[in-house]
């Protein structure tokens, strides 16, 4: 299985609801650094898993949308706590749509899965990873 990772990050403030979340119930900063990483069985006929450009600018995109932003305040998120592994999977979600919208171009039909990896320290992350749409329906190459 071939793979490519992309990185970038994003600083946002949130609070969760719960006593097991102690301190972090109130309204506190947090940065993530945002590793992306599609996978698939064979190249594309130019000899790439997804251009990497694309993939970059999409998740560039998708994160700026949540970027210098009070996570409590987003209406997409109403209700949520929005735990590091929360986020992982509302990142996971919105690129793999875009990748089903074909918005990395025709070859990225090939992706057959993405894992999306949120980093909150040198010492802890979470991540969501599954099947791309395209895969799992059957359109992939």
């Amino acid at each position: 299985m071939y793979s490519l990772c992309v990185r970038d990050h994003i600083m946002v403030a949130h609070s969760f609801r719960g006593a097991i979340f102690g301190p972090a119930q109130a309204l506190h900063g947090a940065t993530f650094v945002v590793d992306a990483e599609v996978r698939r069985p064979r190249l594309d006929s130019d000899g790439l898993v997804v251009d990497i450009g694309l993939l970059s600018a999409k998740l560039k995109a998708i994160l700026s949308d949540l970027n210098y932003r009070n996570l409590d305040d987003e209406p997409a998120f109403s209700g949520q706590n929005t735990t590091t592994e929360f986020l992982a999977k509302a990142i996971f979600d919105r690129l793999g749509e875009a990748i089903a919208q074909g918005e990395l171009g025709v070859n990225a039909t090939g992706l057959t899965s993405l894992k999306v990896t949120l980093r909150e320290s040198h010492l802890a992350s979470a991540s969501y990873e599954g099947e791309l749409r395209s895969a799992v329906e059957g359109t992939a190459p």
